[in-house]
């Protein structure tokens, strides 16, 4: 699993390659000229003879010298500092397009079925704390490597039996890392997993917070806030605790190599092995030699959370995407609204049966009203009329065309619809009204609005129509939102409608209002109604009425009195009289 999310990350890394080489070429100049200063400063100190026999002007040529170099490895250091930044935020950047992308192309069923936080925080605090690991990545681990393959030839050219010193022992240090690190992956991922969980619940609970008020359940709820958080500090703590002992672990190996090339040194230095200036510049590279190893220890921990986020980032981005238009599919230009629905299966949950055999047969300009019990199947039918969701068997078509042989896009343009539930952008309310309609006029959109009973309101607005309000209306009434919604689609003018109880949230008074607008609206398109208040659809050219997905009663109200079944007795549950 590991390797092929590695490998994924690299497809990503590849597109800016010449960026990686550069910073590549970087570090191994900042590393070779800062290598070089211990020789200098080994040469210094052999330029100190004895007392009052120092040669002052070979020291101060060398200073000069390693002035120039550390003004040299500074330059190049910022600059490939730039180049791992300029890697990781283009990485970062493509992941996150790509993971905005695929939520445009997943199918509906994985948004329905997925907590909306969850997919936030893959997208949001997965990414972020990848980009952190690969950040880390580039700026350590490429100079990490250079800096100890550097240090090695170094202390080669300057005593060989030293080194091996150096070279047998510290292999330690990479032992301890590896088994560290292969054993936190697990830990980071439950964090993560968790973190997202949390992730979820918070926006579900900011998402519901008059319904958590209405029913008092914030003691509920932040009991269970505290056994999530709980979980994820319990999670977040191994992670780090087991992680954290990476450096002391490796700084104890590299410290015993620090003290064997001091006592191997000092022998050296008493039989004339290796001058004064040589064992400071040997220690020095003792030191350099084993610092990468507590880096590049630090760094395999981070690029564990590094790999389990990506892990889950990856595993959305490849999450099956709704089935593609054909790519000969027709595009839908002004639709008659002829709707036939042959054979018509479907269901959510595989294991559970909803619409079986559904037969309908809709001609250009009818009324269609749909009621009929909750959990029916009445907004199930406006999914599959929209293809929000696809049937499992039979077809339905419109102008006698299969709609899976018509662009989505264009088979939706030709439908206006109007939700129970309403949803407005942040934004101002012109650009809510014009939402389908971006290049409207002011004119437009004030007919609209005035269409819908919007326009008397708005105007009470402190900006009017160019009054901005937060995501999902903001302070707006839940009328007001609705209203917002009814002015897009009477600016929008589509050849077939699809009301789901587009007017409950509305006063009697304005509702009749706008049931006369939608009534010069509806004439000469075909629309679905659907209602549970009976008199928004005693106009209906054809009631259908739906019981456990399949069709019980279809006529016009009058028809359906007479046969006094169960649209009867709908009808006379909500009039009395």
């Amino acid at each position: 699993m590991k390797r092929n999310t590695i490998r994924k990350v690299l497809n990503y890394i590849r597109k800016y390659q010449h960026y990686v080489i550069l910073s590549v070429v970087l570090a191994a100049i900042s590393v070779a000229l800062s290598l070089y200063v211990p020789i200098l400063a080994g040469r210094a100190i052999d330029c100190i003879l004895g007392p009052g026999n120092v040669d002052f002007a070979g020291i101060t040529k060398i200073l000069l010298w390693i002035v120039g170099i550390v003004l040299v490895t500074s330059l190049c250091q910022w600059m490939m500092n730039i180049c791992n930044n300029k890697i990781t935020y283009q990485v970062i950047n493509d992941i996150r397009k790509d993971a905005f992308r695929k939520i445009g192309v997943l199918p509906l069923k994985y948004v329905d079925s997925h907590p909306q936080g969850e997919i936030v925080s893959k997208v949001i605090s997965d990414v972020d704390q990848f980009a952190d690991g690969l950040l880390m990545g580039f700026t350590q681990l490429f100079t990490g490597v250079i800096t100890i393959i550097g240090t090695l030839g170094f202390m080669l050219s300057i005593n060989v039996k030293i080194t091996l010193v150096v070279v047998v022992i510290t292999p330690l240090s990479l032992l301890v890392a590896k088994y560290i690190a292969k054993n936190t992956y697990h830990m980071f991922r439950v964090q993560s997993e968790t973190r997202a969980e949390q992730t979820a619940f918070i926006d579900e609970m900011l998402s519901n917070l008059k319904v958590v008020k209405a029913y008092s359940q914030e003691k509920h709820n932040m009991e269970r806030f505290e056994e999530t958080n709980e979980r994820l500090r319990k999670a977040s703590l191994k992670a780090t605790f087991f992680s954290s002992i990476t450096n002391p672990a490796t700084r104890f190996v590299n410290n015993v190599v620090y003290a064997g090339v001091g006592l191997t040194g000092a022998l050296a230095a008493l039989n004339g092995g290796i001058t004064v200036g040589g064992l400071s510049s040997f220690l020095n590279y003792a030191n350099q030699y084993t610092k990468p190893f507590n880096e590049i220890s630090g760094v395999l921990t981070e690029l564990q959370n590094a790999i389990a986020c990506a892990d889950r980032i990856f595993q959305f981005l490849e999450e099956e995407v709704e089935i593609p238009d054909l790519e000969d599919a027709l595009v839908l230009k002004d639709a008659r609204g002829e709707i036939r629905m042959e054979h018509v299966d479907f269901s959510y949950m595989p294991d559970r049966e909803l619409i079986k055999d559904f037969h309908l047969n809709v001609k250009p300009g009818q009324r269609i009203a749909i009621v009929g019990p909750t959990g029916c199947g009445k907004t199930t039918l406006i999914n599959l009329l929209m293809r929000f969701y696809d049937v499992d068997e039979g077809s339905i078509s419109v102008d006698q065309t299969d709609i899976r042989d018509i662009t989505r896009h264009s088979l939706r343009k030709n439908y206006g619809m109007v939700l129970q539930e309403t949803w407005l952008k942040a934004g101002t309310i012109r650009e809510n009204i014009a939402f389908g309609k971006p290049n409207a006029t002011q004119e437009e959109i004030e007919q609209a609005a005035k269409a819908s009973y919007a326009h008397s309101f708005i105007k009470r607005l402190p900006d009017g129509y160019d009054t901005y309000i937060a995501e999902d209306g903001g302070s707006l009434s839940q009328g007001q939102k609705q209203l917002l919604c009814i002015a897009r689609i009477m600016l929008c003018l589509p050849p077939i409608l699809i009301l789901d109880e587009a007017t409950s949230s509305i006063d009697t008074l304005t509702e009749i209002k706008i049931q006369e607008a939608f009534t010069k609206l509806m004439k000469g398109r075909t629309s679905f109604v659907v209602a549970h208040r009976l008199s928004t659809i005693l106009e209906a050219d054809v009631i259908l009425v739906m019981k456990d997905g399949k069709i019980m009663e279809q006529g016009n109200h009058e028809t359906l009195l007479k046969k006094d079944g169960f649209y009867a007795k709908l009808y006379h549950s909500q009039f009395a009289d």
